[in-house]
């Protein structure tokens, strides 16, 4: 710096037109390849990129893989060696599946079943339906597919399947009761309320239940039994039902004779006969049928006697009718030509 206070400079630097500071500023981005092969900044070749086969060879080259792998192609040798010879099925059949082989020694075998609810049914059929076996075990037990497969039986309303861990499973039953006998292609059947069949009727235990007729009569129970509510002391006298058209119910009573019903309001037609037989008795006379199809008539029709007893019963009523009639006095005849 000279005595006035200004800074001396070389004039070489100025020369080159930039500051020292901007000189070491441009070598510092001077690009890596540009300082030669031998500077300390240059970069290493790119190792080539290794496929997929060459991943497997060097994870199979680690120590205990051949081992392993060797193990593992006999193993899936002998499995399907068992498979196809029929082995595997053999096991599984005796034992299980292998998740429940497992499960079983782990703790999880089915060691008590308990079936509530059963009446009709016996315990070995609904187990059987259920599938269940000593081969299963709680833990890989379906608890929906046993439901489903138990509603299956015409006897089983509803169904419940609880697993209780680690081994008791509990089987609820709401069975269907029979409430009546239905009769259809020359068979009979026993019903429920709801029209389901249940069984082919074997013995006379089920004699007592009220006895439907017809296509669709097992449908309509309910009906037929709200009938039979509905005709007091009469019930005892009806024996069946039957179901005509799919629209209405004809009656048959102890005595043979059929009640004709119609399709509208059919309890208060059959009040109106209890009413008919309190009073006149009329199930008691010789008729074949009773058609109460009109609320304001009652057609009856006869027996073949009762018929033939009531033409002749009015025929004497006739002629008795006609004697007691005055006879009618007659003009007197006079002689033709006239008097001589």
């Amino acid at each position: 710096m000279d005595g006035r206070g200004r800074l001396l400079r070389s004039l070489s630097a100025l020369s080159l037109g930039f500051a020292p500071g901007h000189a070491s500023y441009a070598g510092a981005m001077a690009l890596p390849g540009a300082l030669g092969p031998g500077s300390a900044t240059s970069v290493p070749p790119r190792r080539p990129k290794q496929g997929l086969p060459a991943k497997i060879l060097a994870q199979l080259s680690k120590p205990g893989v051949h081992t392993w792998f060797s193990l593992s192609v006999l193993l899936a040798v002998g499995v399907y060696g068992a498979v196809k010879g029929g082995h595997y099925a053999a096991f599984v059949a005796e034992q299980g599946e292998p998740g429940d082989v497992i499960a079983k020694a782990a703790g999880f075998s089915i060691k008590a079943v308990t079936i509530a609810g059963v009446r009709e049914l016996k315990e070995q059929d609904i187990l059987a339906v259920a599938g269940i076996s000593p081969r299963n075990s709680l833990l890989f037990l379906d608890a929906a597919k046993i439901r489903e497969r138990l509603k299956q039986l015409p006897l089983v309303k509803d169904a419940a399947v609880t697993k209780y861990y680690p081994g008791r499973l509990l089987i609820e039953i709401e069975e269907r009761q029979p409430s009546g006998l239905w009769q259809s292609n020359g068979g009979i059947q026993i019903v429920a309320e709801d029209g389901v069949p249940l069984a082919r009727v074997h013995d006379r235990r089920f004699i007592h239940l009220p006895f439907v007729v017809g296509e669709g009569a097992n449908e309509k129970l309910g009906q037929y039994l709200a009938l039979l509510d509905a005709s007091g002391s009469l019930r005892e006298r009806i024996v069946a039902g039957v179901r005509v058209a799919g629209r209405r119910w004809n009656l048959k009573t102890d005595s043979g004779i059929d009640i004709l019903l119609p399709e509208i309001r059919p309890e208060a037609a059959i009040e109106r006969l209890a009413e008919l037989q309190r009073v006149y008795r009329i199930l008691d006379k010789d008729v074949l049928s009773l058609d109460l199809r009109q609320p304001d008539r009652l057609t009856a029709r006869l027996t073949a006697d009762a018929a033939a007893a009531r033409l002749a019963g009015l025929g004497s009523k006739t002629a008795k009718a006609d004697s007691r009639k005055p006879a009618k006095k007659g003009k007197s005849a006079k002689p033709k030509g006239g008097p001589r």
